[in-house]
């Protein structure tokens, strides 16, 4: 299969600004701002870089909420249990046992920050169930705008503390290297005014990676327009080894608008209204989950949208329905506000009406591999949340252990940049085959519908050969260097990133579904790590 080659360097133009840090975050999210005020805690200077603005990241869009053990009747060993049985063998177990034992504790520090989770008339936290979970552990708040209240006390926080700078609007474009090979900093182009517009240089002494996901490489997806895996492709380019790209999971119930938004993005329907009692039902009204898995509609998430996926094949339709009318609509409008809102705004009741919902690209397992503390393959350089691949999430994420990811891996990075922080590297100049060449900004969308095509749900050495070449056609032409050619570059390379392990990987596990080896295989019980090699081409390479 023929991949495009892609560029080690993008072509922007030599730094008109330069500022120094001790730590710059990239990210603005949980795990970019969780890192940031830890940082704080252990007395360094950290700036803060994100794309637009400090709360359009996906954090706010979360609606189920944060899974931990704070119920005594839980325990971490069931909590890990689930997350190794969603992994579907592929998590790394060591990664699982971090983030559920120390996982009640940050959760419990977010709350002493002044994140305020729904509670009981008692005052003891409200705990709900959401897919794969065995037990009640998840916490919320607004009922379904956890997300929100996350991003609200974490900003409110970063505003307190004048040793935090904030650089919004500005695109990551390449990482800078000292000469011994040392993450030294990066150059970003920034869209304000005065001295930081355009392209500068922020050197650090470490940088942090929380850019979030990619799924903006797709036609339909629960991500902001911001999601464009920016981290992902800026580790590539550095040389950065990432891994588990093919996993994207697919959210079984993003709610059904079609085109009609004209945005990829389509509103989540958390499946805490699963949790609550709704189900999935075809157009005759049956439903079609019941004797396919023993938790039915609350199985795994691959499981559901694969489910939902074989309805609309056999029926040739583009969308099931949750039904959630016998849960009344007072019910909804008071655990589900959000959702209600959504369907609203689209000319739906959920209390009278049926939800019409699809699957969308939603999570990123994979990412910029990372050992315990968040160190990736290149020192000083480190990664959290979507971005990085900590191992957790093996081939399919368990519902709420993404935030949680971001809060555990975050402090753990903090941590260890206070432990080892060098002095200041000196940057040289970037260097490395590939070019300097930029997509044209219009690739963007028939880019999305080939991934959704080739790469989506459903996969074959057929669709992802044809979704391969056309991702080397689109990118035949080039264009003029700007923020927008760089985000369809950067877009572009997660997209050839996830197609070449797609094809590499001849099974069917977890949220990677092969419909021409529809079975898991025990030989595929492995991970595979891609890099760009010096020509520019994605390599990858098996680690058992």
């Amino acid at each position: 299969m023929h991949l495009p080659s892609l560029p080690r360097r993008l072509r922007a133009p030599d730094p008109g600004w330069s500022e120094r840090t001790d730590v710059v975050v990239v990210g603005s999210g949980i795990a970019g701002l969780t890192a940031a005020l830890h940082l704080r805690e252990a007395g360094l200077h950290v700036t803060v870089v994100t794309k637009v603005r400090i709360d359009d990241g996906s954090t706010r869009w979360a609606q189920g909420g944060i899974a931990a053990v704070l119920d005594p009747l839980d325990t971490p060993a069931a909590h890990a249990q689930d997350t190794l049985v969603a992994g579907v063998g592929l998590c790394d177990e060591a990664a699982v046992g971090v983030l559920v034992a120390e996982g009640p504790t940050r959760v419990r520090e977010l709350m002493r920050l002044g994140a305020e989770f729904d509670r009981h008339p008692d005052g003891s936290l409200m705990l709900t169930r959401e897919g794969g979970h065995h037990a009640d552990r998840i916490v919320h708040a607004g009922g379904d705008a956890t997300g929100a209240e996350v991003q609200r006390a974490l900003h409110a926080a970063v505003r307190r503390d004048p040793w935090i700078r904030l650089v919004e609007h500005a695109l990551v474009l390449d990482l800078l290297r000292a000469a011994d090979g040392r993450a030294c900093g990066l150059t970003l182009h920034v869209l304000g005014e005065g001295t930081e517009d355009g392209v500068g240089a922020i050197e650090a002494r470490a940088v942090v990676l929380a850019t979030g996901g990619m799924g903006q490489i797709y036609a339909a997806t629960t991500n902001p327009s911001v999601s464009t895996g920016d981290g992902v492709a800026l580790a590539l380019r550095a040389g950065a080894v990432v891994t588990d790209v093919e996993f994207v999971q697919f959210h079984p119930t993003a709610l059904f608008l079609g085109g009609a938004t004209g945005s990829p993005q389509q509103p989540l329907v958390s499946e805490a209204l699963r949790g609550e009692g709704a189900y999935l039902v075809d157009a005759d009204g049956k439903r079609f989950m019941v004797g396919q898995h023993e938790l039915a509609e609350l199985a795994p998430r691959d499981v559901v949208a694969k489910g939902i996926h074989r309805v609309l094949l056999a029926a040739g339709a583009e969308h099931v329905y949750l039904d959630a009318r016998h849960l009344g609509g007072e019910f909804l409008a008071r655990r589900f506000p959000t959702i209600v809102a959504s369907c609203r705004s689209a000319g739906i009741d959920p209390g009278e009406e049926l939800i019409p919902v699809a699957p969308a690209a939603h999570y990123a397992s994979g990412g910029v591999r990372t050992d315990l503390h968040g160190r990736t393959s290149i020192p000083g350089l480190y990664a959290c949340g979507e971005v990085a691949c900590t191992g957790v999430h093996g081939a399919n994420r368990l519902a709420s252990n993404s935030l949680l990811e971001g809060l555990v891996f975050a402090r753990r990075i903090a941590a260890d940049i206070a432990r080892s922080l060098p002095d200041q590297g000196e940057p040289v100049t970037i260097g490395g085959a590939g070019g300097d060449w930029v997509a044209d900004p219009g690739i963007r969308v028939p880019m999305q519908r080939a991934m959704t095509r080739g790469a989506g749900v459903l996969r074959s050495a057929e669709t992802l050969a044809e979704t391969g070449a056309r991702l080397s056609r689109l990118v035949e032409g080039g264009s003029t260097p700007r923020m927008a050619s760089w985000e369809a570059t950067n877009l572009v390379t997660v997209a050839s990133a996830l197609v070449g392990a797609a094809y590499a990987r001849e099974e069917t596990r977890g949220c990677h579904w092969r419909e021409d080896f529809p079975s898991a295989r025990p030989e595929w019980v492995g991970h595979l790590l891609g890099a760009i090699d010096p020509t520019g081409h994605l390599v990858p390479t098996w680690e058992a």
